[in-house]
C-alpha cells in the first residue's frame, strides 16, 4: 500500500472511530511503528488529527472537522429534520439550487419525493445520488473537485453559477449569526 493510501485509510478510521491506536495501525498496515509515527506527524501538521500517547484522535477545532466525511456522520437526525422542513418549500417542477455541505446532501435525497425537479448543484453527493434518476434534471456546475468538501469549486463553478437561475436555493453554512452566514474557506464561499 502506498503512503498516501495508508494515510487516507488512517483518516477514514478516525472518521469512523474518532481515535486510532499506534500498535493497531502498525499491525493493520504491516509497517513499523516509526512509519506510523511519521504518518501521524504529517497528518497532525496538516491539521487533520492530534497525536496522543499511543495513537491519535480527532482534535476539535482543526480542519478535520470541516472534512465532508466527518461532517456527514455528525447530527444525522438533526440534518434529516432540517432537510425534511426545507423540502416542504419545494413543489414539483421547480428548479432547486443546492450548495455543497453534508446537510445539503441529505436534502438532495429527500427531494426525490418532489419530482419532477431540476437540481443545480456543485455537491458531489447529490450528483452521485441523483444521476440517472427519472424525473430529475441534474445540472452540475463543474469546477475543481475538493475531497475535503466533496464538491466542485473554483472559477468554473463560479462562472456557471453566475449564469444559472433557480426558483429556490438552499445554501448551508457552518455558522450563522443574525442575517450573516460564515464559512472557513473562501473557495467554498465563492462557489
Amino acid at each position: 500500500m502506498k503512503r498516501e493510501e495508508r494515510r487516507q485509510e488512517i483518516v477514514d478510521l478516525l472518521i469512523a472511530s474518532r481515535a486510532v491506536d499506534l500498535d493497531d495501525l502498525a499491525s493493520r498496515f504491516a509497517v513499523s511503528k516509526m512509519t506510523i509515527h511519521r504518518d501521524l506527524d504529517d497528518l497532525e501538521r496538516a491539521g487533520v488529527l492530534r497525536k496522543v500517547r499511543g495513537g491519535a484522535t480527532i482534535d476539535p477545532g482543526t480542519q478535520f472537522e470541516s472534512d465532508f466525511r466527518f461532517r456527514e456522520l455528525q447530527e444525522a437526525d438533526v440534518k434529516r429534520s432540517i432537510a425534511a422542513a426545507a423540502a416542504e418549500l419545494v413543489e414539483p417542477g421547480m428548479t432547486v439550487m443546492i450548495n455543497d455541505g453534508s446537510m445539503a446532501a441529505i436534502l438532495g435525497d429527500v427531494l426525490a419525493r418532489k419530482r419532477p425537479l431540476t437540481i443545480i448543484t456543485n455537491n458531489a453527493a447529490i450528483i452521485e445520488r441523483n444521476k440517472g434518476e427519472t424525473g430529475a434534471t441534474l445540472i452540475t456546475v463543474g469546477g475543481v473537485y475538493s475531497a475535503k468538501f466533496n464538491a466542485y469549486l473554483g472559477i468554473v463553478a463560479e462562472e456557471a453559477l453566475s449564469r444559472l437561475r433557480a426558483d429556490i436555493a438552499f445554501v448551508s453554512a457552518p455558522a450563522v449569526s443574525g442575517s450573516l452566514a460564515y464559512h472557513m474557506d473562501e473557495s467554498v464561499v465563492r462557489s
